[in-house]
């Protein structure tokens, strides 16, 4: 399998380096990332009918014994699906994953938040990799008539943490049988953020970061029990509402009094760094007086795939430049 991050492009620190050498992130996007539960993966051996799991989400389903065609309804599950080698056995996608690279030929597009049901049943796909803000959005199951139709049907809910992801990447790997793919693409993973990790856990003083993931009016930020917190411990900075859980939204004043020295923001398409610079009141706040706010890669910050390594390279780079450095 080819590696999706090249090792010879990880981030090292500076002193090993020879010289030379993503509301308008709107509410529902931030909702994308509700906490779940982490559930074990159960069931029993194939047959020739079939297997009957336990997905992610806790639902047990019976899928096909042979896949063949796949529908994702979400980002995430679609990078890990095209990661994974499968992209030519996607016959539809939602509408945001329609421009992700590793895409081949034309999907039919479905709705992010309302899948039409009946033009899913027409595609007659072996099986749908759904995600838990299907419903959360919709506030009702939208694939019900799709499952009564008999089509399998795996729910994702939103991961919490990265261990959270390398679970997402075996169980689809195990219920589209690749699995070894599956293990090559967690390990790939793991030895890049390791990477990251062991050159954060050096680092000291650690500076205080503030990531905001959608922007004003509508500010959502994160604290513990996210992914994102998590990304900034693992770069060696403190999140300055690591106190707080899950996904929230701050006051501008929490914002100020948290007085961080670093301000990461979603880069989805627009740089929204000079409008937290303007905010009235913004102007004490160390990161703006020292121009240290940075956008970030919003598709692989807010997307819990194997692609959120791009952001934690990102992230790292903006908070400690002087730290970690791209080779080559």
């Amino acid at each position: 399998m080819k590696l999706l991050f090249p090792i010879s492009s990880r981030l090292l620190p500076r002193k090993q380096v020879r010289s030379g050498g993503a509301f308008r992130f709107v509410v529902f996007t931030a909702l994308f990332f509700l906490p779940a539960a982490i559930l074990l993966i159960s069931g029993c051996g194939r047959s020739k009918t079939g297997e009957t799991i336990t997905d992610r989400a806790g639902t047990q389903v019976t899928i096909p014994r042979k896949i063949g065609t796949i529908i994702s309804t979400a980002p995430s599950n679609t990078e890990i699906i095209i990661d994974l080698g499968l992209a030519d056995r996607l016959v539809a996608v939602d509408t945001y994953s329609a421009e992700l690279a590793g895409i081949r030929g034309e999907p039919v597009l479905i709705d992010f938040a309302y899948p039409d049901a009946e033009v899913i049943i027409g595609l007659n796909p072996d099986i749908i990799v759904a995600a838990g803000h299907n419903q959360t959005v919709s506030g009702d199951d939208p694939l019900k008539m799709v499952k009564e139709a008999g089509i399998s049907v795996v729910y994702i809910p939103t991961s919490n943490s990265v261990d959270d992801i390398y679970e997402d990447i075996r169980f689809i790997a195990e219920v589209l049988q690749v699995e070894e793919e599956g293990a090559e693409l967690i390990r790939q993973m793991r030895e890049q953020i390791d990477v990251i990790a062991k050159i954060g856990a050096a680092i000291t003083p650690q500076k205080s970061v503030y990531f905001e993931i959608s922007p004003f009016p509508f500010i959502v930020t994160c604290g513990q029990g996210t992914y994102i917190n998590q990304m900034i411990e693992i770069i060696g900075a403190k999140n300055i509402f690591a106190g707080e859980k899950g996904w929230f939204s701050p006051s501008a004043e929490l914002i100020v009094e948290g007085n961080p020295d670093v301000i990461l923001t979603l880069g989805n398409g627009t740089d929204t760094s000079e409008e937290i610079k303007a905010r009235a009141g913004f102007e004490t706040i160390n990161a703006v007086k020292y121009n240290a706010v940075h956008s970030i890669d919003a598709n692989s910050a807010s997307r819990p795939s194997p692609r959120i390594i791009l952001a934690l390279r990102q992230m790292a780079l903006a908070v400690y430049p002087d730290v970690y450095e791209e080779e080559n």
